[in-house]
């Protein structure tokens, strides 16, 4: 079959949804993506996809430019004639199933995050929520990637209980995030938090939270792995992320395209995130055997045990973030190496990339009568 994957940005199927192209290009299928481009798209040709760059502004909700794109994504469906559409992201997902309805082609989403509309509340929540319930309404299949979001759909009556299917995130390659040894006890702790350097991430409050901790234990090192100025709302700039490290409060590492390093030389990884689909970083550093620290939130806590692989605090709570990094340097090096396996344990049960592409594969046969070749 010739099967098209839309999101928002191709370093997105790059970096989370590898393992299932790899898996549907394995299967014979032709796999075009359909994003805006960036470094990542060299990558995906040489896996053999075809690429095809889409126009999309991925900030906020500009009514005029939304139409634009619902639009401009049913002339490339029109054009490229795919037996199933799989999406990823919010605008893909709510405008590709419009324009996906208006020329017949099978589509499913997968509803990654609930972005910064339904963080906000109010009118937006309220347009986002419209928005969702006439894209989703007749679609057999809606994907999503942890409990809280599937029942919070459910509540609202975005959709029904028969269209929606639970994934384990975007599932994670085990033998690639293999366990690594915790940082000698020898050394000074380090505490990572790996993500875009955004408010809703909870970057302010780790900062913050840094500053406490470092008045008490000056040695503790805090690192900010992630793009800055990320076309977001949101966005935090270079200039006050360069304001902190010249503060001495933190390291910052920029970006990177592999970040098992970071996470093999991290004692904890933290994210203190206002809300989450299925958080990637979160998931590979569980897979590493590293402790977490994150917000009791969705999505954090469907990959963090608390008390068990990690420890929760409340969101955008500084001082409760802080709190859960204090209770984290009182444990032992073999209790904190004890977090980290429990973590490996979870992810070998319930993340495996394995549950994922099943999925994806069985929902294909569904809707088109074509599973493999």
């Amino acid at each position: 079959m010739h099967i098209m994957m839309t999101v928002n940005a191709a370093w997105n199927i790059w970096n989370f949804r590898r393992p299932l192209v790899e898996a549907l290009s394995a299967d014979g299928h032709q796999v075009t993506i359909l994003a805006p481009p960036d470094d990542s798209v060299v990558d995906l040709e040489r896996m053999g996809c075809r690429f095809r760059p889409l126009e999309m502004n991925v900030k906020g909700l500009n009514p005029v430019e939304d139409i634009k794109l619902q639009r401009r994504l049913k002339r490339i469906f029109h054009e490229e004639q795919p037996d199933a559409i799989l999406s990823f992201t919010i605008k893909n997902n709510v405008f590709g199933a419009r324009a996906a309805h208006a020329t017949g082609v099978p589509f499913v989403p997968n509803v990654t995050g609930l972005g910064t509309a339904f963080l906000s509340g109010g009118f937006l929540q309220t347009i986002a929520e419209q928005l969702y319930r006439r894209a989703f309404g007749k679609l057999p299949v809606v994907f999503f990637q942890n409990e809280d979001d599937r029942d919070l759909f459910l509540d609202r009556k975005l959709v029904r209980a028969e269209q929606a299917q639970l994934l384990p995130g975007s599932g994670i390659d085990l033998a690639r995030f293999a366990q690594a040894e915790m940082p000698s006890a020898n050394t000074p702790p380090v505490f990572l938090m790996i993500a875009r350097l955004l408010r809703d991430k909870g970057v302010i409050e780790f900062v913050e939270a840094a500053r406490r901790i470092k008045a008490r234990h000056p040695n503790a090192r805090f690192q900010l792995l992630g793009a800055a100025d990320s076309e977001n709302r949101t966005a935090i700039d270079s200039a006050t992320v360069q304001a902190w490290v010249a503060e001495g409060v933190v390291e910052y590492l920029g970006t990177t395209s592999d970040v098992r390093p970071a996470i093999a030389a991290a004692s904890c990884v933290v994210l203190p995130s206002y809300r989450e689909g299925a958080p990637r970083t979160l998931i590979e550093a569980a897979a590493m055997a590293r402790p977490l620290i994150a917000t009791d939130v969705p999505g954090c806590r469907a990959v963090v045990d608390h008390n068990v692989s990690g420890l929760l605090c409340d969101v955008r709570n500084a001082d409760s973030l802080a709190t859960a990094m204090e209770r984290f340097l009182t444990l032992s090096p073999q209790a904190q190496a004890k977090m980290g396996q429990a973590g490996r344990a979870k992810m070998e049960r319930e993340f495996d990339q394995a549950l994922v592409v099943a999925a994806y594969r069985k929902a294909l046969v569904a809707l088109t009568g074509d599973g493999q070749g």
